[in-house]
């Protein structure tokens, strides 16, 4: 049996799963405000959203804290060391039994373009989301506030549909890259027990 390395603490696991169902309810909810499918009807669809929102952003306040006061921020701090041996083993080697080019350790558990793919959601498509999405919650204050001749729904409405299929491609690729490991399921469990096995 290969060496066992406990790479998430529970507080990382519950915020993973936590943030990833939220996220998906959102997914759900919006697709169904913009008519895609009818499933628990616009209103209510509109509330589960609006609901889910704010506790995402509730989670995401406490997370950041989290990371902040244990140091852990530093796994997300982007590097371009090693991005095209990791490039070319999930664009080929991946499938020629080559040897994973990154080791993962307690201290550096994301390889260098999960680093770069979490920059991406971080100063990118969650602040689109978040910025679009609370100009849609606030809609009926913008003649209040004078924002009406500034802004237009039809735009923050493409912006934030914009943002939300980013994040399904982020997610369905991040659902990929978990059958990665050395068994399909192995990053899978190290996200429910914490232990990971290397490769």
């Amino acid at each position: 049996m290969s060496e066992r390395i406990y790479v998430f603490s529970l507080f990382e696991r519950f915020w993973h799963w936590a943030q990833a169902l939220l996220i998906m309810l959102l997914l759900a909810t919006g697709f169904e405000v913009h008519g895609t499918y009818r499933l628990l009807g616009f209103e209510r669809a509109v509330d589960t959203h609006t609901i889910a929102a704010w506790t995402l952003v509730g989670l995401w306040v406490f997370a950041i804290f989290w990371h902040f006061t244990t140091g852990e921020w530093r796994q997300y701090i982007p590097t371009l060391q090693k991005v095209d041996a990791m490039i070319k083993y999930y664009v080929y080697g991946i499938f020629t039994d080559a040897p994973h080019p990154f080791r993962l350790t307690r201290l550096k558990k994301h390889n260098p373009l999960q680093r770069l793919a979490y920059l991406g959601v971080m100063v990118f498509i969650t602040p689109l989301l978040w910025i679009t999405g609370w100009f849609y919650l606030f809609y009926g204050y913008w003649a209040a506030w004078g924002w009406e001749q500034y802004l237009s729904l039809q735009w923050v409405s493409f912006f934030h549909t914009v943002g939300a299929f980013m994040m399904l491609l982020f997610l369905i690729v991040h659902m990929y890259l978990i059958t990665t490991g050395h068994t399909v399921f192995s990053h899978f469990k190290a996200m429910i027990t914490g232990w990971e096995e290397p490769d």
